[in-house]
């Protein structure tokens, strides 16, 4: 299959590089100033798919066709992103988002003809341009029902990756959402690492409370989570000294995907009915550390992305 790559951060640097070095045909879609800087040649340093390097095909704008489309910017950037994609030149190509979030998927399906909506896990940066680092011991992605599902879910495994499909597509957004909100909100808000929010009893009572609100919400927008099991999994997680990507961003001064991963909870609670204090009040704190940093840091030249 011939594969065009959206967005050159630690996502889709991963997914160019793997399957580039499985031999597949990749295009790495970069805007002209990225493109300038870009090297020629990526190389990813992975836990999960070894260190390596590979000459991959670079383009300002989908200058061909293609058969996968896969969309992997921060929310934050999605819609300067899709400028180099538009609709006309994407064709028959099946659009696989890899973001983070809910309403994107609704917004890729007006703009285009077939989606096959997906979500990864994994701990990814771009370091610096042509630089890929994957220090996560797991590389995982789930794939909702679709157009050509096998044969994506086939080329990706051949890559290296661990694949599953997932029942229906609430189920497989709002599962990802509800075990990385309550991460990314908690540890943004608070300045410390996972493990500190988690031995923090008012902390750790918080994060708890985000992540109930949003298998809640979940369940009333339609997905078939199982809300015990995944209560089980999200309590017996230990996070130690990750930091999410939403607070990298934060330190380095990076737009953040507040409204993408933080807005579904609360605006599905109102929708809904259900009260969610414990995400308001994180939104909240984030909002607070935002209004009151001083621009001390410039933006970095990292673009991270730990899901």
């Amino acid at each position: 299959m011939r594969h065009a790559i959206l967005g050159a951060g630690g996502v889709g640097g991963l997914i160019a590089g793997a399957l580039a070095r499985a031999g597949a045909d990749v295009l790495l879609l970069l805007r002209p100033e990225t493109l300038a800087r870009y090297p020629g040649r990526l190389r990813v340093e992975s836990v999960v798919l070894g260190d390596f390097a590979v000459d991959i095909a670079t383009a300002s704008t989908l200058d061909r066709a293609v058969d996968v489309l896969w969309v992997t910017p921060k929310a934050t950037q999605l819609d300067g992103a899709l400028e180099l994609v538009p609709s006309e030149r994407v064709d028959g190509a099946v659009v696989v988002p890899l973001l983070n979030g809910i309403d994107h998927v609704a917004l890729l399906r007006d703009r285009y003809e077939r989606v096959l909506a997906g979500a990864i896990r994994v701990e990814s940066e771009r370091v610096e341009p042509g630089l890929v680092r994957q220090k996560s011991p797991f590389a995982y992605v789930t794939f909702a029902p679709g157009p050509r599902r096998a044969e994506i879910a086939e080329e990706l495994r051949a890559a290296g990756f661990e694949v599953a499909f997932a029942a229906d597509e609430p189920t497989l957004l709002w599962e990802k959402l509800a075990f990385l909100a309550p991460l990314a909100l908690a540890t943004t808000a608070h300045g410390g690492s996972v493990g500190v929010i988690q031995a923090d009893e008012d902390w750790n009572l918080r994060l708890v409370g985000c992540h109930e609100e949003a298998v809640a919400v979940s369940l009333a927008e339609g997905a078939s989570l199982d809300a015990q099991k995944l209560r089980r999994q999200f309590l017996g997680f230990s996070g130690g000294e990750m930091r999410t990507s939403m607070q990298k961003d934060h330190d380095a001064g990076r737009p953040l995907e507040l409204d993408a991963i933080g807005g579904p909870i609360v605006r599905g609670g109102r929708r809904h009915g259900i009260p969610t204090p414990a995400t308001d009040e994180l939104v909240r704190l984030v909002e607070a550390r935002l209004s009151s940093a001083a621009p001390s840091t410039a933006p970095g030249t990292r673009a991270q992305r730990t899901v």
